[in-house]
């Protein structure tokens, strides 16, 4: 092979990889959004919760019962019980004033304030929990704000939609430049694909080494796509500790599985169509 035709096939080859690459990274970028979007949904959604009232007259192992109860449900994430006493030195810390002094007597009952895990804070969720609830006999009131629960559950699904839709909109992007991507790194050795077709090479036998380098080529794109994302993420975590907040690492790591298993599939699949249709078009089509 002449060094100035070797020399245009690496420099397709290094421009494919790169351009496959900053595609991947792209597709990593909003990946990362998601999750982080999603977290933060998560997190809105723990601080919905419910308080319960005690009766005055409850028993301690009534109430046991019930903070066992709650502790051990699938739904909640904390539970903290809040006697008599501490709501009035809570009360009194904040109001600045002794009420229970002025008025002989302490009218707060003891409570307990449940946090809900994410999958539990919708109404439907809330109102199946209170009947549960209120099954116990020392429970007197069970009280959660409604609206603000219907407001939370709305704005997130309202927000998770649009942004759906804008990840799907980039990702057909996303994909369709990597397909012509592939078609242009295709199209510079449409010749050499016509003269093995024409001294008798199968379409198997012709089209295994594009798809070897179609996969190797995603391969390397994977790497480096979630080498600078990596180092992207490691570098905002170093410099905004907070972020670590919203951050999953468990799904980031299959965020970075999933961005190289991609880059390796759609290399391999555009590779093999675009082989394909060459080896379909006639030689006179070639110029064309």
């Amino acid at each position: 092979m002449p060094e100035e035709k070797r020399r245009k096939i690496q420099s397709s080859s290094i421009t494919t990889v790169i351009s496959v690459s900053l595609v991947l990274f792209l597709l990593g970028l909003l990946g990362v959004l998601f999750i982080s979007a999603k977290k933060i949904s998560n997190h809105l959604k723990e601080n919905i919760g419910f308080h319960i009232y005690l009766k005055d007259n409850a028993k301690e192992d009534e109430v046991d019962r019930l903070h066992s109860f709650l502790n051990a449900s699938s739904y909640v994430k904390s539970c903290a019980y809040l006697s008599k006493d501490s709501a009035a030195a809570i009360y009194k810390k904040d109001v600045g004033e002794d009420f229970v002094q002025f008025i002989g007597y302490n009218p707060l009952p003891s409570s307990m304030e449940v946090q809900l895990k994410a999958d539990y804070a919708n109404s439907d969720s809330i109102a199946w929990i209170q009947k549960q609830i209120l099954d116990f006999s020392s429970v007197k009131e069970f009280d959660y704000q409604e609206s603000l629960v219907n407001m939370v559950n709305k704005n997130i699904n309202r927000i998770a939609f649009v942004l759906l839709i804008f990840i799907g909109l980039l990702m057909l992007i996303a994909l369709g430049l990597i397909n012509n991507t592939i078609r242009l790194a295709i199209y510079s050795r449409r010749y050499i694909i016509k003269t093995m077709q024409l001294v008798g090479a199968t379409g198997g036998f012709i089209r295994k080494p594009f798809l070897l380098n179609g996969i190797k080529y995603g391969i390397i794109a994977g790497i480096i796509a979630n080498l600078i994302l990596g180092g992207i993420l490691y570098a905002a975590l170093k410099k905004i500790p907070d972020l670590e907040q919203i951050t999953d690492v468990s799904m980031m790591i299959y965020l970075f599985g999933i961005v190289f298993v991609f880059g390796i599939l759609i290399s391999g699949v555009s590779t093999f169509f675009a082989v394909r249709r060459y080896l379909r078009l006639s030689s006179e089509e070639l110029y064309y």
